[in-house]
């Protein structure tokens, strides 16, 4: 049940235009002020922009003429900050979505839902007594109370503390295996968007830079302005050479030659593009060189350890202006005495190497 965007506005600026696979977890990301909540809250009905597409399998919400109230989108909604009203208790906050039932229904549906949240047992408090964990739910139990075909998580796990942070994307992973709907949810945090969702929207500006399944957009950002959202610092610019006698394409980086997979290979010319820093590896002291291709000779300029893995920059030879940075397991920074100063080889393999395209990357 695939939902489509297209939304366009001036203030906010929106240029906007996406499809949210059906039955999955979508995850929009973008830093502060890049339209997230603006575009959820289009979808939701409450912000009426200049230009608005909006259909789900195909049934309109919003079009020329069109625009259907909130009320009447099969939608749940999970705000920031919750919106439980204060003077009610759990079951009266998810009986408030539930007005047009009859009172005994409702009770029964909101207690399957309070049940579903797990939040069984806290019926009859009120949301001062409640931890940040436990509103979430509430506020969870209410969203799904009405049995949405969409339902809309705006950051809803930015103001709890980690470890239930963790606890909490369980639950939502369970409740979604439970109901099968379609989940949008809004986050700044590229991990939680990583452990959570099937499939990644770019946002920046206001404007989609990038779409697809999450570990493909994480992995291979199409633009650099995708790539540096993503906090990919190895960004670059080398020259492409074509191959001779069918040979793979080469990339010249400075002084370095290389190989570049032959599969969606760029075309001859100048070229920005990116390697991960889990993509630089170490090349053991004591291993043989044949067979591989792409080692870079570099001096260690820089070890940050941050717990189990260690962040290092280097300076490739032949370029001191140039800084790659490498992450490893600390236990692989000891063993093998990665210090500044240290003289280490790298090896770039040809298919991590992501060519980046000019511009804004498109959907």
């Amino acid at each position: 049940m695939s939902l489509e965007l297209e939304l366009r506005h001036d203030a906010p600026p929106l240029d906007f235009v996406a499809r949210l696979p059906g039955a999955a977890i979508t995850a929009l990301v973008g830093p502060s002020g890049s339209g997230k909540t603006s575009i959820l809250r289009a979808i939701a009905g409450l912000l009426r922009v200049r230009h608005a597409r909006i259909a789900l399998d195909g049934e309109r919400w919003d079009d020329e003429g069109v625009h259907r109230a909130t009320r009447e989108r099969p939608i749940g909604l999970v705000p920031q900050g919750y919106a439980l009203f204060p003077h009610l208790t759990v079951r009266g906050n998810v009986e408030a979505s539930l007005l047009h039932l009859a009172a005994t229904e409702r009770r029964a549906r909101a207690d399957e839902c309070i049940a579903l949240a797990h939040v069984a047992g806290l019926e009859e408090r009120r949301p001062g007594q409640l931890s940040g964990g436990q509103k979430q739910r509430v506020a969870l139990a209410r969203a799904i109370a009405r049995a949405p075909k969409v339902l809309l998580l705006d950051e809803p796990f930015s103001s709890v503390d980690r470890s239930t942070r963790k606890r909490l994307h369980i639950e939502l992973r369970r409740l979604h295996a439970r109901l099968g709907n379609t989940v949008l949810l809004v986050t700044h945090d590229l991990e939680e968007a990583a452990q959570l969702a099937s499939h990644l929207l770019l946002v920046r500006h206001g404007r989609l830079l990038q779409a697809g399944p999450t570990h493909e957009v994480l992995t291979r950002p199409r633009c650099e302005e995708a790539a540096r959202l993503l906090d990919i610092a190895n960004v670059f610019d080398g020259r492409v050479e074509p191959g001779r006698d069918g040979a793979a394409p080469t990339l010249t980086w400075g002084p370095h030659a290389l190989t570049l997979a032959r599969e969606g290979a760029p075309a001859p010319g100048a070229l920005r593009w990116a390697v991960l820093a889990n993509n630089v590896l170490l090349v053991r002291p004591d291993k043989s060189r044949e067979g591989l291709v792409n080692l870079v000779d570099a001096t260690v300029d820089e070890v940050i350890e941050l717990g189990s893995e260690a962040l290092v920059w280097l300076s490739a030879a032949g370029m001191p202006s140039e800084r790659l940075q490498m992450r490893l397991p600390v236990r692989a920074v000891r063993r093998y005495a990665v210090r500044r100063g240290a003289a280490v080889r790298v090896w770039l393999r040809a298919e991590d190497i992501v060519p980046l395209a000019p511009g804004q990357g498109q959907p």
